[in-house]
């Protein structure tokens, strides 16, 4: 068992799922599987806490497949097989699309926006009413800037968000996880590596917002937690109007 990855990230883990009340007995819940790190943490952690707490709930991974060449939906496959997973794969061509020319749109956008669509649709064939996402606390400081950056507004994602008038609810049980702390554990517990075959994985909007986060964190180690914290402490009142 990895050491202190392990217990650092069942703190958090444990501080989001309590504080937010995610998860219920007799929960089945969708878990967005996109083969990164935060997915396969989650989906390990979600998995190992249904022998150590006093409720059941049932778990299926979905893995939306977005239809680029050199995709990994094979291995991914046999790697949830091995695990025990429950694995449900959706082929699309949603990739392809969003980078085509007939997407006027910024093709990360329309890409995620297809994704997630198609995943509330596949959690509603399952009989889920909750998804669960690997957002963690550097994602949801990301959306704040990139929110402020680019929509103009000030907002995030939420460790819980109903959606369609509560028919849905997303669950983020990463929420309070630190990034490092995931790579430090998805390392520890050799986790595979599925390489994102997507063209504009590394020169997204959000990487770039990623990257001038972290110049900021290297300078101030108080900064991260100092962002995080002011999400929660907002004051209306010093805010225009």
């Amino acid at each position: 068992m990895a050491g202190h990855s392990y217990r650092a990230l069942k703190r958090s883990v444990g501080k989001a799922l309590h504080r937010y009340d995610m998860i219920a007995h007799g929960d089945r819940l969708a878990v967005g599987l996109s083969g990164g790190a935060d997915s396969l943490t989650m989906m390990w952690f979600l998995q190992d806490r249904l022998a150590r707490v006093p409720i059941d709930y049932e778990l299926v991974a979905v893995y939306i497949d977005p239809g680029f060449e050199d995709g990994f939906c094979e291995p991914l496959a046999r790697y949830c097989e091995k695990m025990g997973y429950v694995l449900r794969i959706e082929r699309t061509d949603y990739g392809p699309v969003s980078h085509s020319d007939v997407n006027r749109e910024n093709p990360c956008f329309l890409c995620s926006r297809m994704r997630r669509k198609r995943l509330f649709e596949v959690a509603d064939e399952l009989g889920c009413r909750k998804l669960a996402l690997g957002h963690n606390k550097d994602d949801i400081i990301e959306t704040l800037f990139l929110n402020m950056c680019y929509a103009g507004e000030i907002s995030t994602m939420l460790p819980l968000q109903p959606f369609f008038r509560g028919e849905f609810t997303v669950i983020r049980p990463l929420a309070f996880s630190d990034e490092e702390m995931i790579r430090r554990f998805a390392k520890d517990m050799a986790f595979p590596e599925f390489i994102n075959p997507c063209p504009s994985a590394a020169a997204s909007k959000r990487a770039e917002i990623k990257g001038m986060l972290n110049t900021l964190y290297r300078s101030n180690r108080k900064i991260k937690g100092n962002i995080f914290r002011a999400m929660s402490r907002v004051k209306p009142d010093y805010l225009l109007q």
